[in-house]
């Protein structure tokens, strides 16, 4: 029975697997395809990719989707920290309300937030161009990051800046010296997740970008039933982020690595 069990768990496993691979390579194999056909293989050509890198608006849109979702997760990394900071010495009652206002970005449809957003900059009369689009993506970014540190912010000893200050450390000091490093593992992920959520946002974009702006979500929107080399742009987008996790992740251990070879030497 127990052999049944394991081997019902592996097959659902794997199934679970390819059923969320398989798009993922389904697109990449197409990306290769020499033919326009989106589902007939009809040859091996590199054709799509030299498309993508010779159409500026689609190398436009890869620009604009790395530099506003960099720029988003630094900046709302930096807030998101020091607000969480802040309300870790609040009291319980204010602490308690402004982590559920926190919340509301994130339970908000995006829908919701866009539109809202969208009245938001119209009432203002801001332009809307790369400044809306940034603005609206540090927005939304932010609370998530302050939910990743505040769990590791009430983790920590609340005596441990106290006994730093103690010690003759500036506030300063003992916050980057002191807190952050305790911290640390929690500004990381919120800040992947908040790369990760202004790289892959559409609706929002869409409804605060200007004319002739567009991120990799919204340009591959408007191009879905003309242009195949959606699937070559997809691919090149899927392998810089690849790259980019391979060398977060390789980082530490490399860098540990070497700091055993130093002490050993």
């Amino acid at each position: 029975m127990k052999k049944l069990l394991s081997k019902l768990s592996d097959l659902y496993m794997i199934l679970l697997i390819l059923f969320l691979y398989i798009p993922v390579i389904y697109i990449i194999v197409f990306a290769f395809n020499d033919g326009n056909s989106m589902s007939q293989w009809e040859g091996f050509s590199l054709r799509w990719f030299e498309m993508v890198f010779d159409n500026r608006d689609m190398v436009n849109s890869i620009y604009t989707t790395f530099f506003v979702a960099i720029i988003a997760t630094l900046i709302s990394s930096i807030l998101g920290t020091i607000a969480a900071i802040g309300l870790s010495k609040s009291r319980r009652v204010l602490r308690s309300a402004v982590e559920q206002v926190n919340n509301l970005p994130v339970m908000n449809p995006d829908i919701v937030t866009a539109m809202g957003l969208l009245l938001f900059f119209t009432s203002l009369g801001i332009t809307k161009g790369y400044g809306t689009i940034l603005l609206a993506h540090i927005m939304f970014c932010t609370p998530y990051v302050m939910l990743s540190v505040t769990p590791k912010l009430k983790a920590l000893d609340p005596n441990l800046m106290d006994a730093a200050l103690d010690l003759g450390a500036t506030p300063l000091y003992a916050l980057c010296k002191v807190m952050i490093p305790q911290i640390k593992s929690g500004i990381m992920s919120g800040a992947m997740i908040a790369f990760a959520m202004s790289f892959d946002d559409f609706v929002i974009t869409d409804f605060v970008k200007g004319a002739g702006i567009n991120n990799i979500s919204t340009m591959v929107y408007t191009m879905k039933r003309k242009n195949p080399s959606i699937y070559a742009l997809t691919t090149v987008v899927m392998l810089c982020i690849t790259v980019a996790l391979l060398i977060i992740n390789a980082a530490p251990i490399i860098k540990e690595k070497m700091k055993k070879k130093g002490e050993n030497q």
